[in-house]
């Protein structure tokens, strides 16, 4: 019996299966991975879980998972005196934390209507200035380490470790220095300080120099560095970017130009801006600021004014302690102002300040009292990272060390 004699046989279409076989493989092999990244992967810098959506190597997605460090200081900042917040500050920007506690006291400064006497301002400006050093180097150094440059790494630590030697000399601490009061410092530059500076500043540039010449014509990293995360500067702007990886998107805005504050307008300085938008130019970027903040460095201190650090003459201050332990009136000054805080005024101010990573800012609501009402803080990491979710989609795996490192973000003042 032939096959055509059969009325119910039917020929296979061949190329019919052939199709559906070859679009079921596509589909399987063009499946999606959901790759969970961190919190504690060494490229993350510190707590940050990336959900990543992967094409082979490929990102489709990327959502920014924080929150693992979360430590409430803003309500902390609610339940305590002004000056008891600072130390807190120290936690935000970890490596940076004379610059927040600098950002922090000028908050509470305008909201007192103070104005510090001018060797207080010039102090205030070199431990700004030597902590975007120091956060710099590691930021540099970090960066460089995750895309393979371990030599690098370690001339910027070493760098870094000169700076806590000096926040040591000044403030008795190496990392959480708590320096900066409400009104002042806590004390004035010890005897040897201005020497021990000048010696690191002259230290410092020639390390730059040498990490310049490890890296700008390094092959392999401008290949892994340049045209990887592009951030234009419209999309810098609607996002919230602020500090270096603002202005190596092309947008020169400096608070420190732009809004100066502590005497900045007398120190001659650049504002350094690059047009590429990409992990080199944030990197350029970053090295050329720490050449402009040694030069702001040694004009502070060779036009570093005569007189006392701290506001004098107000019943808000401690008064000295020689005197509290001869006079009854400054007794019962230091206990009223150490049990009661400072007698701020009903408003509500925010400032902001030019710290390593970004405009660091600090919205405050008084109702009165030694106790603030409502503290927020505006840390530039958080909005820095928030970008995450639009820059990583298009590269791959291996591009993420590279971006991370160059947005320089620390999950400090993100779980603030």
């Amino acid at each position: 019996m032939s096959r055509s004699s059969t009325t119910d046989y039917e020929a296979p279409d061949i190329a019919s299966k052939a199709a559906d076989y070859q679009a079921e493989t596509e589909d399987m092999m063009g499946e999606k991975m959901v790759l969970n990244m961190g919190p504690s992967h060494p490229a993350t810098h510190g707590v940050l879980r990336l959900v990543l959506e992967l094409d082979g190597e490929k990102i489709n997605k990327a959502d920014p998972d924080i929150g693992f460090l979360h430590r409430g200081d803003e309500k902390i900042a609610e339940n305590m005196h002004y000056n008891q917040f600072v130390p807190y500050t120290d936690r935000l920007d970890y490596l940076a934390p004379l610059a927040n506690n600098v950002a922090y006291a000028c908050a509470v400064e305008k909201l007192m209507d103070w104005e510090l006497p001018p060797r207080g301002q010039a102090l205030r400006v070199l431990c700004c200035e030597l902590a975007r050093i120091s956060s710099h180097m590691l930021g540099v150094g970090v960066c460089a380490m995750d895309v393979g440059a371990m030599t690098v790494f370690l001339y910027t630590f070493t760098e870094r470790e000169k700076v806590y030697n000096l926040c040591e000399q000044l403030t008795g601490a190496r990392f959480t220095t708590s320096y900066t009061r409400v009104g002042g410092q806590v004390r004035d530059m010890p005897p040897g300080f201005d020497a021990a500076v000048r010696k690191f500043l002259s230290e410092c540039e020639q390390t730059i120099d040498e990490v310049g010449k490890l890296l700008d014509k390094n092959k392999i990293f401008i290949q892994r560095m340049a045209d990887i995360g592009v951030i234009s500067g419209k999309n810098a702007l609607d996002w919230g970017l602020t500090g270096p990886n603002l202005r190596a998107s092309g947008v020169p805005r400096d608070l420190r130009k732009d809004n100066p504050y502590l005497g900045y307008e007398k120190y001659d300085f650049d504002v350094v801006v690059a047009d590429e938008g990409d992990c080199y130019a944030r990197y350029q970027v970053r090295m050329e600021e720490m050449k402009q903040s040694i030069r702001i460095c040694r004009q502070v201190l060779d036009t570093m004014p005569d007189g006392p650090v701290n506001i004098a003459h107000t019943k808000s201050m401690l008064p000295d302690k020689e005197r509290v332990l001869m006079s009854m009136e400054e007794l019962i000054q230091h206990f009223i102002v150490a049990t009661q805080g400072i007698d701020a005024p009903e408003g509500e101010v925010y400032f902001g300040a030019e710290n390593p990573k970004g405009e660091l800012g600090f919205y405050i609501h008084s109702t009165g009292g030694g106790v603030p009402n409502r503290l927020k803080i505006r840390s530039p990491s958080f909005c820095n990272l928030s970008l995450c979710s639009t820059l990583l989609p298009g590269h791959m795996v291996s591009d993420i060390p590279a971006i991370l490192g160059s947005l320089d973000f620390v999950m400090g003042e993100c779980d603030r």
